[in-house]
């Protein structure tokens, strides 16, 4: 009997589809769709795939609608953006996909509180995430000669358009290539920027599924394939929003077709003398590096992260460098408040670490040393070992550092599964940590590594779900060579999944150290060797992921060498730095070796709490505060 329904529930599906969309499929195949290549529709399942398992469901409602924007109105035929309003449905039950509309009016109009409505004349562009016993029989067809991508519990994207009779029927259509060019752009920079939405606090009643989001737009550069390229146009701008009408608070004197931007170069009048009251604060001038203190500091009115000595280093700057530079610094500025963790209650910001570890208890024990200049004489990785794990931590109290224990309690049905943190908030929490612990600032290099391999790099985490090693290579270490009791956090919230073999890389590790194997918990083998990655490489086991924290590319002639290797080698690599200018630096450097950023610059959720003002252009810096990859 239970074959019997289930069987007869299938082709009820099948013939009447399971809601709350529009209904079944319509029998339309890629295939036919005038202009595409097998290429273009295995690029298409593979964004399709991405984006099906960064979950948007969990959090999304057909009510959250969202205003994406795919480069330039006149880069598509209609001179406009062909679908710029997109939906989720499926998040209460029935089919899961995502419905694409011609403007944000069609989609209220067709939003009902259960059930999508039929509004005659209404063309919709729909991606319906359907089990492959439910797909029609060419698609099905279609999906095995490609080989197509598999989203996700046997499911497969059915991409086609819909348009709503008015006597309540529906017609459908193959999308255009173009069409499917910027459902391929959406998919892309969706499945990057939905995480960073942030939940709105003290709105809606408790008990409703409906979550109310803040405000936000965000722009992402998506790389096209090669089969969607037109001439040298490799890049794509896409912006997406929330709600729809969100603009940016800055545009530049551009028309309505340009690309939105979050920053624009200020006019020259606006440069003038402003005087701020730093107190206790001793920063350097821009120009002369001369040191400048309290009320003595003169700041960029515009921007307000530059500081001088004076008007002549201030009029010479503008002319020579920050002119050019203001409006991105503006941006960053902007971001100061977004970067700061203001869930922590330990003192945040350290021009004076010294002062800062000695306000905490701290200053010149374990694994601390590190944070100041005091133990700068002795290499890196030979501080004197601590034989307690309290000791490793400054000697802490019992309550304010992590254990070395796994998390038995976190188990689904019996079964160990990894533990999934979204930053240090859940950290803090499981553990069960005071925010008044300042551990996050050493923990924030392996749970920068935690975040690249469990939510960032989507073949690590299948690899680590089913129970397989990732192989790491960790390029370029230093202060982490006396931080590796901390990396047995990894190796917790693993909690039984997966192993992890790290390997670091670099000339800042001693000579005594290199080629020694140690293991950190019991899920993490650490191997250690001295030399550039680029010569050391070829001996070194096939790694399925390489990352480089706080990298400074352009500072460092040695990274030239590695960065070829990592182009002929194409295996997903992630960097982090301290700024959004130190990343838009490497971003340039990347492009001059032919390697494009593919995974957009994005705030790190594991940066460290810590904020340091950087010499060089004194803007405040964050460690490992932004994160992008490549190759990927």
């Amino acid at each position: 009997m239970d074959v019997h329904l289930k069987n007869l529930f299938s082709r009820f599906q099948e013939q009447f589809g399971a809601g709350p969309g529009l209904g079944p499929g319509s029998g339309t195949c890629l295939v036919n769709v005038d202009g595409v290549t097998p290429l273009a529709i295995k690029s298409l399942y593979r964004a399709a795939a991405a984006l099906f398992r960064t979950d948007p469901w969990k959090r999304f409602r057909p009510g959250h609608l969202f205003g994406v924007r795919v480069g330039k109105d006149s880069d598509w035929s209609r001179k406009k953006q062909p679908f710029p309003c997109i939906q989720f449905i499926g998040g209460d039950g029935g089919d899961l996909g995502f419905h694409m509309f011609r403007s944000e009016s069609d989609a209220v109009r067709m939003t009902g509180s259960r059930e999508t409505i039929r509004v005659p004349n209404v063309e919709v562009f729909r991606v319906t995430y359907m089990e492959e016993a439910l797909i029609v029989p060419s698609q099905r067809r279609m999906i095995k000669s490609l080989a197509l991508e598999i989203s996700g519990d046997n499911r497969f994207p059915v991409i086609d358009v819909a348009r709503c009779t008015s006597a309540g029927g529906l017609q459908f259509r193959n999308p255009s290539f173009e069409e499917l060019k910027y459902v391929f752009a959406v998919m892309k920079a969706i499945s990057w920027v939905h995480p960073l939405l942030k939940h709105q606090t003290d709105c809606g009643q408790k008990w409703s599924r409906f979550i109310d989001f803040e405000s936000f737009i965000e722009t992402v550069d998506v790389q096209w394939p090669p089969e969607m390229m037109e001439g040298n146009n490799d890049l794509v701008a896409v912006t997406v929003s929330h709600p729809p009408g969100h603009g940016y608070d800055e545009r530049t004197s551009s028309t309505a077709n340009s690309t939105p931007t979050k920053y624009a170069e200020p006019a020259e009048e606006n440069f003038v003398i402003i005087k701020e009251n730093f107190p206790d604060i001793v920063r350097q001038c821009a120009v002369c590096n001369k040191d400048v203190q309290g009320e003595e500091l003169v700041c960029c009115a515009s921007c307000r992260a530059v500081v001088y000595c004076g008007t002549p280093c201030q009029d010479l700057h503008w002319e020579e460098a920050h002119k050019n530079m203001c409006g991105l610094y503006k941006a960053m500025m902007a971001r100061e408040k977004e970067l700061a963790m203001e869930i922590f209650l330990f003192p945040c910001s350290t021009e004076q670490p010294c002062k800062w570890l000695e306000l905490l208890g701290i200053h010149q024990k374990g694994m601390w040393r590190r944070k100041c200049n005091c133990y700068s004489q002795c290499p890196y990785g030979s501080l004197p070992v601590d034989d307690r794990l309290s000791d490793s931590w400054g000697g802490l109290s019992e309550d304010d550092y992590p254990h070395d224990s796994p998390f038995s309690s976190q188990s689904r049905d019996g079964m160990l599964s990894p533990v999934l943190l979204a930053g240090w908030s859940d950290y803090y929490s499981l553990q069960s940590l005071p925010l008044s612990s300042p551990v996050a600032d050493i923990l924030s290099h392996p749970f920068t590594v935690y975040h690249i391999l469990t939510a960032v790099d989507i073949n690590s985490k299948n690899l680590l779900l089913q129970g397989k090693e990732v192989t790491v290579h960790y390029v370029g270490p230093e202060a982490e060579l006396d931080w590796m009791p901390a990396f047995a956090e990894i190796s917790h919230v693993l909690n039984g999944m997966g192993n992890i073999n790290m390997v670091m890389v670099g000339p800042g590790i001693p000579t005594h150290l290199s080629g020694t194997t140690f293991g950190i918990g019991s899920r993490i083998r650490v191997n250690l060797v001295r030399g550039l990655y680029q010569e050391e490489s070829m001996y070194l086991p096939a790694p399925n992921v390489i990352v480089a924290l706080n990298c400074k590319l352009e500072s460092y002639s040695s990274w030239d060498g590695t960065l070829e290797l990592i182009k002929l080698m194409g295996i997903p690599s992630f960097f982090t730095d301290q700024t959004e200018i130190l990343c838009s630096n490497a971003k340039q450097v990347l492009c001059n070796f032919g390697l494009q950023v593919t995974h957009p610059v994005t705030p790190n959720p594991f940066r460290s709490p810590v904020r340091n003002y950087e010499p060089s252009d004194n803007l405040p810096s964050y460690s490992n505060a932004f994160l992008f990859g490549v190759n990927t």
